[in-house]
C-alpha cells in the first residue's frame, strides 16, 4: 500500500521546507520529498563560506523555521536542527519521476518504483538543475573549462578566471574565488550591461570594494566573443579584448524544468523558456490541487520563499483571509489612487491592462510593483515635457495620454501601450511632451526595475523593443506614417550591437540596408585624397545608409561607432516598399540625402584648397571622439589659442560650489589648439549614477547630472567614471567675503583654499564627499567657467553641434 498524506511537499529548499515545518506545526498530515541525502540542496551547493542575505529587510519572515543572513554552513545547520526539533517528515533519495490524478487523489511515482498519495501537492523543486548555457564559439559543452556550478572556491589556485553573469551569484563566486590572495587567482567579473539590476545592493558594494582592493576585475558592457586554448575573447564597449583564461564560471541565470511540470498539467505564463507557471495569488496552478512557491515560481528570494512555504500551508488549511508579508508596503503604493481595490485586485488590475506586465505572474506582479509607482492623473495633466530629462518608463492601466507632435497636432497613446520608452533606451532627453487625454492610472517603472524586467520576462523585452523600435521610426520619419505602416518593416527590423570603433557601413561596398540610432552614437568618414575626413557626429536618433538605397549605388561613406552602441537595422528592400507607397515619406528621405550629398560635395570641392584645414579637422574630431565627447550631452573645451592661463574658470567655479573647484583646467588632454580638461561630461548613460548606494546622483532640468547632499563618500562614483571627473574631498570651511580678502587680506582669496589654510580653519572632522561638475545648477547665467573667462577660450557645447562639417566653412 502506497502511504497516503494531506500534503506532499517536493523539494527541501527554503521554501519547500518551511512548507513542511509549517505543516508539521499544524498537525497536518505531511510528507517533505528530497531527491538528495541531506536538506536544501541549492543552499547547499552554494560555495563554501558564503555569506547569505536576508532581503528585503523591511519583510517580516513569518516562517516557523529560523532565518538571518549568515554563512551558508549556519543556516544549513539552524535548518537541520528545526527539522528535526519539529519532526518534520523528510523522505531522503525521493526523486520524482511523475504525478498523475486530480486534487484529493494524486499519486506520486518515486523512481526507486514506489508511490506516494497525496490530497494536494506544492511544487517548490526550483530552476537551479536547468542552468542557462554559454553559447558562443569554443564554449560547446564538453570544453572542460566552462562549467555552471562553484562549490569550493577554495580548490583553485593560481589560476585566470572569468565569471560571466553579473547577478547574485555571479558576485559570490567571483568575490570567492579572490577572497583569500594565497591563492593567488586573477578573478575577472563581466556584465553585459553596465547596471546591476538584478543583484542585490549589498552584493554589489561588495564587488566593488573587491575590485578598489585590486582584487577583482569587474568590466561592464561586456560579453563573451570567443573561448580559445588558454585565453577568452571579449566584446568590451572599446572593442575587443583577449584575455589569459583557465577557466570559466557561467553563472547566467536558468529556466524551469518546464517539460516535467507541462506533464503535471501546469499551464506557464507564455512559450518562453525562461516563463514561470501560471499561479493564482494562493499559489495554485493551472492544475487544482498543485501549488508551486519558491524560484519556480519566479520569487528567489530566501525571505520571500520562506514566507510563501508558510503561507501555502495556511491557504490549504483553509486560513484564505491571511495576507502576505509585503501587503502594509502595498497598500501605502495604492492607497492614493482615485478607486477602492484590494492589493490583490490592483495587481491584477496593472498586470491585465499593462501589455508589458501580462505575463507576470501574481508573485512577479507584486515584487515588480515594490519597485515601481502607480499614480493617477487627470485628464490636461502634462506627465512629462519635451527635453525633460528622465529614463523611466511609463505604462496606462487606464484612459489614455496624447503625445505633442507641433503644430497644434497629438498622437494618441491607447491604455495597455507604454510611453517613455526612447529615453529608458537611449539615455537622450524626452522627445515630446505627453499629457492626459482622459483620467488615468499610469505604473512609472524606475530604469532599474525597466531593466529587471526585461532581463528576466522574456515577453516583456520583445514588447519594450518592439514599441520602442516602432515609435523612433515613426518620430524620425515624419507624421505621415501610422503604425500599420509600418507592420512590414518592423516584422524585420533587427537590433544590433556595435564596440567602439567598428564600422556599420563601409565606403564603397554595396548594400541598401537602413541603420538607426538606438543608443550610443557614430561617426561618418569619406576618404579624400586616400585619407579618411571626419564629416558628421550622429547621436542616437540618426540614422544611416538612405543613400545606397534610394540612389542604388554603393555606400557612399563609412559609418563607425564613436561608443559602444546599439542600431536598429532595417530591411533596405522592405522600406524600399514603404518608401514607394508613401510619396511624403520618399520627399523626407530624398531631402535628408540631398542634405549629405551637399556636404559631400562641399569637401570634395575644397580638397585642393584647405587640404591642411580638413586634416587637421578631421584628427580634432576623432581626438574628442576617443576622450568622451561621443556619449557626452555637454562638455567644456578650451580653446588654447585664446586661453592665456589665468585660471579664473577655476576659481569662479570654487568660488561658486562651497570653495571647491569641479574643474581641473590643466589635467586632461589636448590636441592641436584645443584641450579637454577634467570636467564631467553629463553622459548620455552616466557611468556614476550605476552604483550609487543613497541614489544621490540625478539628472536635472536642463540635462546636467548632479550629486545631491545625501552623498555617502562611499566613492563608487569616482570609480565607475572612466574620464576621471569625479574626486572625494571634503568641504573646506567658509571663507570670508571677496571684499574683507580684498581690503583686509582675511581668508585665501579666490579660489579654492589651500589644504593648510583649511586644515588650520577647520571645526571638527568633515566627512568626504562627491565631488564634480553640476554645469552650475540653479546658478543664474549658467556655468560660472564660461562667464568668468575673460578670452572667450572656454566654451561648452553639445557634440552634435560642434562635431559638424559645417564648421569646416568657418576655418577658411
Amino acid at each position: 500500500m502506497a502511504d497516503s498524506y494531506r500534503i506532499a511537499v517536493i523539494g527541501s529548499g527554503p521554501a519547500g521546507l518551511s512548507a513542511a515545518a509549517r505543516a508539521a506545526q499544524l498537525g497536518l498530515s505531511h510528507v517533505l520529498l528530497e531527491k538528495t541525502d541531506h536538506l536544501s540542496d541549492t543552499i547547499y551547493k552554494y560555495q563554501k563560506g558564503k555569506h547569505v542575505m536576508a532581503t528585503p529587510s523591511q519583510l517580516v519572515l513569518r516562517s516557523d523555521l529560523p532565518f538571518d543572513a549568515g554563512k551558508r554552513e549556519a543556516i544549513l545547520g539552524l535548518w537541520n536542527d528545526g527539522a528535526a526539533g519539529q519532526k518534520i517528515n523528510v523522505r531522503y533519495h525521493a526523486e520524482v519521476k511523475s504525478i498523475a490524478g486530480e486534487k484529493g487523489a494524486f499519486e506520486i511515482g518515486l523512481r526507486d518504483g514506489s508511490t506516494i498519495r497525496a490530497e494536494t501537492i506544492i511544487m517548490a523543486i526550483g530552476t537551479q538543475g536547468n542552468p542557462n548555457l554559454l553559447r558562443v564559439p569554443g564554449a560547446d559543452s564538453g570544453n572542460p573549462i566552462v562549467q555552471y556550478q562553484l562549490d569550493d572556491p577554495g580548490e583553485y589556485v593560481d589560476e585566470h578566471i572569468l565569471v560571466v553573469g553579473a547577478g547574485d551569484a555571479g558576485i559570490e563566486n567571483a568575490m570567492g574565488l579572490a577572497a583569500d590572495p594565497a591563492q593567488r587567482n586573477i578573478v575577472t567579473i563581466i556584465n553585459r550591461t553596465a547596471d546591476f539590476s538584478r543583484a542585490k545592493d549589498a552584493n554589489v558594494k561588495g564587488l566593488f570594494a573587491a575590485r578598489d582592493q585590486g582584487r577583482v576585475n569587474v568590466i561592464g558592457e561586456t560579453s563573451p566573443n570567443r573561448v580559445e586554448p588558454g585565453f577568452v575573447t571579449l566584446d568590451t564597449r572599446d572593442g575587443e579584448m583577449r584575455i589569459p583564461c583557465n577557466r570559466i564560471i557561467a553563472r547566467m541565470g536558468s529556466a524551469p524544468p518546464r517539460k516535467f511540470i507541462e506533464e503535471c498539467g501546469i499551464e506557464f505564463t507564455s512559450a518562453d523558456r525562461e516563463a514561470f507557471p501560471k499561479l493564482t495569488s494562493t499559489f495554485e496552478s493551472t492544475k487544482p490541487g498543485i501549488f508551486v512557491i519558491g524560484a519556480l515560481a519566479g520569487y528567489p528570494l530566501i525571505k520571500h520563499c520562506m514566507n510563501q512555504g508558510y503561507d501555502v500551508v495556511e491557504f490549504i488549511n483553509g486560513n484564505t483571509a491571511l495576507k502576505p508579508a509585503d501587503e502594509p508596503i502595498l497598500e501605502a503604493k495604492f492607497a492614493q489612487l482615485p478607486q477602492s481595490r484590494s492589493v490583490d485586485e490592483w495587481l491584477e488590475f496593472l498586470r491585465a491592462n499593462v501589455t508589458i506586465l501580462n505575463d507576470l505572474s501574481p508573485l512577479q506582479m507584486r515584487e515588480f510593483m515594490l519597485d515601481s509607482e502607480v499614480r493617477a492623473y487627470s485628464r490636461g495633466d502634462t506627465i512629462f515635457e519635451k527635453n525633460d530629462p528622465g529614463s523611466s518608463l511609463f505604462g496606462i492601466a487606464s484612459g489614455s495620454v496624447v503625445v505633442d507632435v507641433g503644430r497644434g497636432r497629438t498622437v494618441p497613446i491607447p491604455v495597455g501601450s507604454i510611453f517613455g520608452e526612447v529615453g529608458l533606451i537611449s539615455g537622450r532627453r524626452r522627445g515630446a511632451t505627453i499629457k492626459a487625454a482622459a483620467d488615468a492610472i499610469l505604473v512609472e517603472v524606475s530604469r532599474t526595475a525597466a531593466l529587471k524586467l526585461m532581463a528576466s520576462v522574456p515577453a516583456a523585452k520583445r514588447a519594450v523593443t518592439r514599441i520602442s523600435t516602432e515609435r523612433q521610426l515613426l518620430q524620425m520619419f515624419g507624421s505621415s506614417l501610422k503604425p500599420e505602416d509600418l507592420s512590414e518593416v518592423l516584422d524585420k527590423v533587427e537590433i544590433k550591437t556595435v564596440r567602439a570603433g567598428e564600422a556599420v557601413l563601409t565606403e564603397g561596398e554595396e548594400g541598401k540596408d537602413i541603420y538607426v540610432i538606438r543608443s550610443g552614437s557614430m561617426v561618418v568618414e569619406k576618404a579624400i585624397g586616400g585619407r579618411p575626413v571626419f564629416l558628421r557626429y550622429l547621436p542616437a536618433g540618426n540614422y544611416v545608409g538612405e543613400m545606397a538605397l534610394i540612389d542604388g549605388g554603393r555606400r557612399t561613406a563609412t559609418v563607425r561607432a564613436a561608443v559602444k552602441s546599439e542600431l536598429i537595422r532595417v530591411d533596405g528592400e522592405a522600406f524600399g516598399r514603404l518608401l514607394a507607397r508613401k510619396p511624403e515619406l520618399f520627399a523626407k528621405a530624398k531631402q535628408d540625402m540631398a542634405s549629405r550629398q551637399d556636404l559631400n560635395a562641399f569637401i570634395e570641392a575644397k580638397k585642393d584648397s584647405f587640404s591642411t584645414v580638413v586634416d587637421m579637422y578631421s584628427e580634432t574630431a576623432k581626438f574628442l571622439v576617443d576622450n568622451g565627447i561621443g556619449e557626452a550631452t555637454d562638455v567644456l573645451l578650451i580653446d588654447e589659442n585664446l586661453c592665456v592661463g589665468c585660471d579664473n574658470c577655476e576659481k569662479a567655479c570654487a568660488d561658486s560650489h562651497e570653495g571647491l573647484s569641479r574643474l581641473d583646467r590643466e589635467a586632461g588632454r589636448t590636441y592641436a589648439h584645443l584641450h579637454v580638461p577634467t570636467s564631467c561630461r553629463h553622459c548620455e548613460h552616466p557611468h556614476c549614477m550605476a552604483d550609487c548606494p543613497p541614489n544621490a546622483i540625478h539628472r536635472g532640468a536642463d540635462g546636467e547630472v548632479f550629486i545631491d547632499d545625501s552623498c555617502i563618500g562611499c566613492g563608487n562614483c569616482q570609480r565607475n567614471c572612466p574620464y576621471g571627473v569625479i574626486r572625494m574631498d571634503k568641504v573646506p570651511p567658509k571663507k570670508p567675503s571677496l571684499l574683507s580678502w580684498l581690503f583686509f587680506g582675511a581668508g585665501p582669496g579666490p579660489g579654492e583654499p589651500n589644504k593648510k589654510w583649511a586644515y588650520k580653519n577647520a571645526k571638527g572632522e568633515a566627512p568626504k564627499k562627491a565631488i564634480k561638475c553640476d554645469m552650475c545648477s540653479g546658478i543664474e547665467g549658467g556655468p560660472a567657467c564660461v562667464r568668468a573667462c575673460p578670452t572667450g577660450a572656454a566654451i561648452r557645447v553639445a557634440p552634435e553641434g560642434f562635431l559638424t562639417v559645417a564648421r569646416l566653412e568657418q576655418a577658411q
